[in-house]
């Protein structure tokens, strides 16, 4: 395999938006001071003898500007706690939380409580709408609480839902929706603050596969509008792999890998992430940047009628070859032609997948 010139696969990384260091979450009495007496890294065999529950534990991590982090790991790993803590609707135990440089864990109750008004958006698994209040209300509503006169919230808010595509539904009551559009109705309201940083822990896990699939696409929509940094929690890998920049994978509070979905797939830094991924299809996480070969001189005439983006998974643009070409031009973000995808190659992944 081809591995492609870094500067294409992996462009300038963006200044960290968040950052967390040594951040430990434990639940029960006496929790500080064990932390103290065991040189801030206790043992699991030390916190089950003095009946404490390490839900986070020594977790470091930066998400960076403009940037889609999923956090994932399987029930009970402690994700949800996580980004719980990372917004302080949780105190953690201990550690250091920047948030554009400012330490959340120091911030007064007011100045956190400023700083999610303004500058945080969350959407959880439930969509926590008002049901006496129509759509617009239920999206205008934290504006509402902001201060922000009825006139100019309403306009906002009609922004908002343009946005998730629910224009029309205005008047509607939450009873009035499906389960997929009362999702909207909940990432709409949390938009409407215009977020610096957006959570979104498991919102669409309660929905039917297909309508999850859909507002999955309308999530990278978005995304490709906003530009937001988000923190997104799931257990699902298929979905993570379809939204995520990055991964961290958490088991037992802890972050046992945190990378690329190709990296964490193809190299995975322990048995445990190994298993995690292990029925996972190659060609999902795949970049064509990993198997693309120089383009060289000429490219046969067909190649630029459908070409490809570098950052595009393996099995979404295998379908290119449908219709018998055997090499594929492959462009950056710029629209720059960076390499050529040849049809044997990715035969050779899907085959091995």
């Amino acid at each position: 395999m081809t591995t492609a010139n870094p500067e294409i696969a992996s462009p300038k990384l963006a200044s960290p938006k968040l950052v967390c260091r040594d951040v430990w979450k434990i639940f029960g009495a006496g929790a500080s001071e064990l932390l103290r007496s065991s040189g801030g890294n206790p043992s699991s065999e030390e916190l089950a003898r003095h009946h404490l529950v390490g839900a986070v534990r020594h977790v470091d991590l930066e998400v960076r500007e403009g940037e889609n982090f999923v956090i994932m790991g399987l029930s009970g790993s402690g994700k949800s706690t996580l980004v719980r803590c990372l917004s302080r609707l949780i105190e953690p135990t201990s550690g250091e939380i920047l948030f554009n440089g400012e330490d959340l864990l120091t911030a007064s109750d007011a100045r956190m409580i400023e700083i999610r008004r303004h500058r945080m958006g969350m959407v959880f698994q439930h969509f926590a709408l008002l049901p006496h209040l129509t759509v617009l209300a239920n999206v205008a509503f934290p504006l509402e609480v902001q201060g922000i006169r009825r006139e100019e919230r309403e306009a906002r808010a009609r922004r908002m839902i343009e946005l998730v595509g629910l224009s029309g539904k205005e008047g509607f009551f939450p009873r009035e929706l499906s389960g997929g559009q009362q999702q909207r109705v909940g990432i709409a309201r949390s938009l409407a603050v215009e977020p610096e940083l957006w959570f979104l822990d498991e919102p669409f896990s309660a929905l039917d596969p297909l309508i999850r699939r859909e507002m999955q696409d309308e999530f990278m929509r978005l995304q490709s509008v906003l530009k937001k940094t988000i923190v997104f929690i799931t257990h699902d890998f298929d979905e993570a792999i379809r939204l995520a920049d990055r991964i961290a994978i958490m088991k037992d509070g802890a972050i046992v890998q945190a990378d690329t979905p190709e990296n964490i797939v193809m190299a995975p830094a322990t048995d445990y992430v190994a298993e995690f991924t292990r029925n996972v299809p190659k060609a999902k996480v795949i970049r064509v940047a990993s198997v693309m070969k120089p383009a060289g001189k000429r490219l046969p005439t067909n190649a630029g009628e459908t070409a490809v983006s570098a950052g595009q998974a393996i099995a979404d643009v295998a379908i290119r070859f449908a219709d018998g070409a055997q090499v594929l031009r492959v462009e950056n973000a710029q629209a720059e032609t960076v390499g050529a995808l040849h049809r044997n190659d990715v035969i050779d992944i899907m085959m091995r997948g």
